[in-house]
């Protein structure tokens, strides 16, 4: 079994709305003139680097933007679907904004994935987010389910779930709260949750808690995990401090979890409990408020980063610039290679036009580990390669703006732009017509 990272592509729709409360990051740069063409590549370039380091990567396309379905459900009508930016844009701004973000690019949240070994049926188990605690993310679970069950088509290797029902009770932020451990004794899949709809547990006070633990157990039992499963809140003052998802304050693979007191309530009891679960080989390393001040690591992302396993067995971290510019982040990364522990080395990369908006290396993949039968399986041209890495980098060149506001979003041929782009990209792939405008 091999991990793949599936990162999603950023869309030509990328700008800075400030959607998302409880995203620091995402609030301060409201406003920002966006450049989508810039973004795109720096995504695409953080794939490569994570190509050739020798690990499994893919991509997933952009959702189509605006959502043209959305803003007709609000009461935006006509018959040409181009103008109809137009009119929200004059009516409400915001809406348009809503309709127009490009977030599915941050596919940890689009799906939770569990590989066959560790599922009942022996398939591999995937379940697109509801994200229903946030308007602009939740449009995209029908889309994301779409994509997902065209490129995991085989029934008899792979399930997608439907999402989760969208609604309180069970919203879903897909694997941005999901981390696999695996070491001597076993795997476990560790499922934080930041809200209990029924009771229990401290809530934040100054942000939202976006996943449920009602959420995380459905997962569980969908996913046919059985005892691998192993439910655990967030810290409230972490989600207080800005860590909306589990992967800005921790990232775990294999027998190593880096962490921060903050994420998760009882660390030393979680920690024991995951000893005695993955095996003696875990690699628990922690970094306290005071070596690393929560809000630091809410600026830096030295979590939110890529935890992965190199062809020889030793591990790297590919970080954001930020946290090598963020002294005490660098500090804690420059001491887990220093730790005794798989990692060697760590890797800064520029994603500044994703970071601007809240999402850092972890939040741009979907990691879905596959056997050499599963990835075979794999319908369409989505695994990485020298050649497909130049043929997206020219698709972008030709239908990227490099500078977007969010009066352009008003655009008509913004939208016409869009689907050109994504029309191309499906035969670029060998998707076939995965979205509604193609197939109307």
């Amino acid at each position: 079994m091999r991990e793949y990272n599936f990162d999603g592509l950023v869309g030509p729709t990328h700008n800075y709305a400030g959607l998302s409360p409880g995203n620091l990051a995402s609030t301060a740069h409201r406003g920002k003139v966006a450049n989508p063409r810039r973004a795109a590549k720096q995504g695409l370039r953080k794939m490569k680097f994570v190509a050739d380091l020798g690990v499994g990567q893919a991509v997933l396309p952009p959702q189509p933007r605006p959502a043209i379905d959305a803003l007709r459900r609000l009461g935006f009508g006509g018959a040409d679907d181009a103008v109809l930016g137009r009119a929200a844009a004059a009516d409400e701004g915001h809406l348009l904004r809503l309709c127009s973000s490009a977030s599915a690019m941050w596919t940890a949240n689009a799906a939770t994935v569990a590989p066959s070994r560790d599922a009942a049926d022996g398939r591999v188990h995937l379940t697109p987010a509801n994200l229903s605690a946030m308007f602009h993310r939740a449009l995209e679970a029908p889309q994301t389910t779409r994509t997902l069950r065209a490129i995991f088509a085989d029934a008899a290797r792979f399930v997608v779930h439907d999402p989760l029902p969208a609604g309180a009770h069970f919203a879903d932020e897909g694997a941005a709260n999901h981390t696999r451990l695996e070491g001597e004794a076993g795997a476990v899949h560790l499922l934080a949750w930041g809200r209990s709809t029924w009771g229990g547990g401290e809530a934040p006070r100054v942000h939202p808690a976006r996943q449920t633990r009602e959420a995380s157990a459905a997962l569980a039992r969908l996913h046919q995990l059985g005892d691998g499963a192993l439910l655990w809140q967030q810290h409230p003052a972490g989600i207080d401090a800005g860590a909306f998802h589990t992967d800005v304050l921790a990232v775990g693979n294999g027998p190593v979890l880096l962490v921060h007191e903050h994420a998760f309530v009882r660390p030393g009891a979680l920690q024991a409990i995951l000893r005695a679960r993955v095996g003696s080989d875990l690699r628990w390393v922690q970094a306290s408020a005071r070596e690393l001040p929560v809000a630091d690591a809410v600026a830096a992302y030295p979590f939110n980063s890529q935890l992965v396993t190199l062809p020889g067995g030793s591990m790297a971290v590919v970080a954001p610039a930020e946290s090598e510019a963020n002294a005490a982040a660098k500090r804690y990364l420059d001491r887990v290679v220093a730790a005794d522990n798989p990692v060697t080395a760590v890797h800064y990369l520029d994603l500044n036009e994703s970071m601007d908006n809240g999402g850092g290396p972890a939040c741009l993949r979907l990691r879905v580990p596959l056997t050499d039968d599963e990835r075979a399986a794999v319908t369409g041209r989505v695994f990485l390669d020298d050649a497909l890495f130049a043929e997206l980098d020219d698709w972008i060149d030709t239908h990227y703006r490099d500078r977007l506001t969010a009066a352009d979003l008003a655009d008509p041929a913004l939208l016409d732009e869009t689907r050109a782009a994504l029309d191309a990209l499906t035969q670029l792939l060998q998707l076939g017509s995965i979205y509604p405008f193609q197939q109307a």
